[in-house]
């Protein structure tokens, strides 16, 4: 936050922070700059989230050609071959200070479930980054969670299944994605994908799948969507966008 302030010169009443929730950050902040605005703490806020995902491919790919490995001992690296690298802004300001075709934020759910959290972990080796992941519990897991905040958020919005025309979800793959369409009886129609061009990019997948989205069709910008987040933990939040 310190360096995205100086970088663009802002004024000492501008407040900073960062904020850090595995894949789920950029929500948790979007949420949070919401509920300040709202109360009428601020006015305006910018979230930047930035992910760079070469150093730990490049320990994986180490790793990998030390060579000598078995199945089962590849299997916890595999899901870091998927890790890309992207960074994404939001503005975020009261409804008053924009204009109408601008997305406005709507109804927030959130489920947690902390007894799976061994089921992905990172950590710094020197300079590089380590992470292990059993990505079959992990998507057994996160789709028992993503469920029960799927639930939630029915309730509190008083939407259904069919209601949103733009979905977007953390960008895992095409079996995680098909998986928790299944599971939530979502239209795969109405569904965005960008993992094939970019990779699992963690906080800023979902933000940037959303943009993306809107930028190939300006019409989804005042569409009904929702952004389906989860992250290791495990945790899942889910944003509406009206």
């Amino acid at each position: 936050a310190s360096y995205v302030h100086g970088l663009l010169g802002l004024s000492g009443d501008t407040q900073i922070l960062d904020i850090s929730n595995a894949c789920l950050g950029f929500i948790n902040a979007v949420v949070l700059a919401g509920n300040m605005i709202e109360s009428g703490q601020i006015n305006r806020a910018m979230i930047v989230a930035g992910e760079n995902g070469k150093p730990l491919v490049d320990r994986t790919v180490k790793i990998l050609n030390q060579g000598h490995l078995s199945r089962k001992d590849i299997k916890p690296y595999f899901a870091n071959l998927t890790i890309g690298a992207g960074a994404v802004a939001w503005s975020l300001v009261k409804s008053d200070l924009t204009s109408l075709d601008s997305p406005k934020l709507g109804t927030f759910s959130c489920e947690t479930d902390t007894s799976f959290n061994h089921l992905c972990e990172g950590d710094a080796d020197g300079d590089e980054l380590v992470m292990q992941t059993d990505s079959e519990e992990l998507l057994h897991a996160g789709i028992s969670v993503a469920g029960r905040a799927w639930q939630k958020f029915l309730t509190s919005s008083k939407w259904k299944p069919d209601t949103p025309e733009l979905i977007c979800t953390h960008q895992v793959g095409k079996a995680h994605t098909q998986a928790v369409f299944d599971s939530l009886e979502l239209d795969t129609e109405k569904n965005y994908s960008t993992f094939e061009i970019l990779g699992n990019c963690g906080s800023a997948s979902l933000p940037i799948t959303y943009t993306m989205a809107c930028e190939e069709n300006p019409k989804l910008l005042t569409s009904r969507a929702v952004l389906l987040g989860i992250g290791s933990g495990l945790s899942s939040v889910m944003l509406s966008l009206n």
